[in-house]
């Protein structure tokens, strides 16, 4: 990549050498509105529709948007009497308190709404493009100058009067937009490309899904000849397979403990993976003791297919059901047959409690349940299993790639809007 034709020392340790003709202000210098959104109390003046009213939550990814779940709104008149943080197109929206370095700039379906604990940066359009600051706040310099002028331990906290202290780049205006418009363009391309790998995370999981949910309940045949079970929720089974209840195959374990064994929590499990994840959680209270081989189910919400094959002795605290395999399921299969989409369908489906659902265990006990004969539940886990050892060579792969392209993207904007790389006016069209 080009670079300027000549170089100056910045006097910011931070930024190091940037190009002749670009200057180093305080953001105070450069602004022509710097205040805070309404901090008052929002009891009272929420309103089902009206004027949007832009909070924290909805700054994700530097884009401000609602989402289908968290759109706030308050009345014209409540907002024309907080005219001070009435917002403008391409002002800029820095997270005040909580996740700090989170900042958006106000695209112009936002105009003239309101905002609720926010800081908002009107620049000073003589000096910066509004573009070109967006971009150099959420370069890792604009952050790191962010972070540094937090307070607070455990809620963080921005003050309006430090943020107008920090040091900003400010290059000629023909360079920002340059600069803004290229970084547009190459940023759109790379989010794209994430886009499509993180979707195809997604069609992975999915294939992983599919395979044992087929497995568990087709076997691994293609071949195989398949009979009516005669039961709606389990439709066509092998030949070869028999039904029984649940509670035929599987002893819930319901033994409570007092020692100090391992205390799994819902937190602990992941959904769909059956993969256990450590937390510093300290979990309250007894649980039901588990051991090697014994299969942790999450009854609450269901949907949510918290399934766990234990490998050590431990509790299982809160919402599980601990179920043992009888002689007729080897482990690994039983744990697969309850993962499995149409196990986990059937028992959500049959949830009750609208604000904490759950299963309850009379009807899981006689759900009936299609098996094979121990040495197929063999040939299916070992089938599932090394399927799901290639898939997962897939997904490793693709996340790496995601992983190397929003470093990319990171290094890109550093270089650009601090002037280690020349943006012309070819490359930025």
């Amino acid at each position: 990549m080009e670079r300027y034709g000549k170089y100056k020392d910045s006097g910011v340790e931070w930024i190091g050498e940037i190009p002749v003709g670009w200057e180093v202000k305080k953001l105070s210098r450069t602004v022509e509105k710097l205040t805070n959104g309404y901090v008052g109390p929002t009891r009272g003046i929420m309103q089902p529709e009206g004027v949007p009213y832009i909070q924290g939550i909805h700054i994700k990814n530097n884009t401000i948007r609602f989402t289908p779940n968290g759109n706030y709104y308050v009345s014209q008149k409540w907002s024309d009497a907080h005219e001070k943080s009435i917002l403008k197109m391409n002002d800029l929206l820095v997270v005040q308190t909580g996740t700090i370095g989170d900042v958006g700039i106000v695209p112009i379906e936002f105009e003239g709404t309101n905002c609720h604990a926010l800081l908002i940066v009107r620049a000073n359009k003589s000096v910066f493009y509004p573009k070109y600051f967006l971009f150099l706040l959420i370069s890792p310099y604009g952050y790191a100058s962010l972070q540094q002028i937090k307070t607070g331990e455990i809620l963080f906290h921005i003050n309006g009067s430090k943020l107008k202290g920090i040091d900003v780049l400010v290059p000629p205006l023909n360079d920002q937009t340059a600069i803004a418009n290229y970084l547009d363009r190459k940023t759109a391309e790379i989010d794209e490309l994430i886009t499509q790998k993180e979707r195809l995370l997604e069609l992975y999981e999915e294939e992983k899904n599919a395979i044992i949910n087929q497995a568990v309940t087709k076997g691994v045949d293609p071949d195989v000849k398949l009979k009516d079970s005669g039961i709606d929720w389990l439709g066509e089974i092998p030949a070869g397979w028999e039904v029984k209840r649940f509670k035929y195959l599987f002893d819930l374990i319901t033994d409570k403990t007092e020692n100090d064994l391992p205390k799994i929590g819902l937190e602990n499990i992941e959904s769909e993976s059956g993969t256990l994840i450590q937390t510093d959680t300290e979990f309250e209270g007894d649980g039901v003791r588990f051991k090697p081989g014994d299969i942790l189910f999450g009854k609450l919400r269901p949907y949510l297919a918290k399934v766990y094959l234990s490998d050590f002795q431990g509790k299982a605290v809160g919402d599980f059901f601990v179920f043992r395999s009888q002689d007729e399921i080897y482990g690994k299969f039983g744990a697969k047959l309850i993962l499995s989409k149409r196990f986990i369908e059937i028992t959500n489906g049959s949830t009750f409690g609208s604000k904490m659902p759950r299963v309850s265990w009379n009807f899981i006990s006689n759900l009936e349940i299609a098996y094979p004969t121990i040495s197929e539940q063999l040939s299916i886990v070992h089938h599932i299993e090394s399927e799901t050892v290639r898939i997962n060579a897939k997904i490793i792969k693709t996340k790496r790639i995601i992983e190397l392209q929003k470093e990319y993207r990171t290094a890109l904007i550093s270089e650009v809007v601090t002037g280690k790389i020349k943006v012309t006016q070819e490359a930025a069209s």
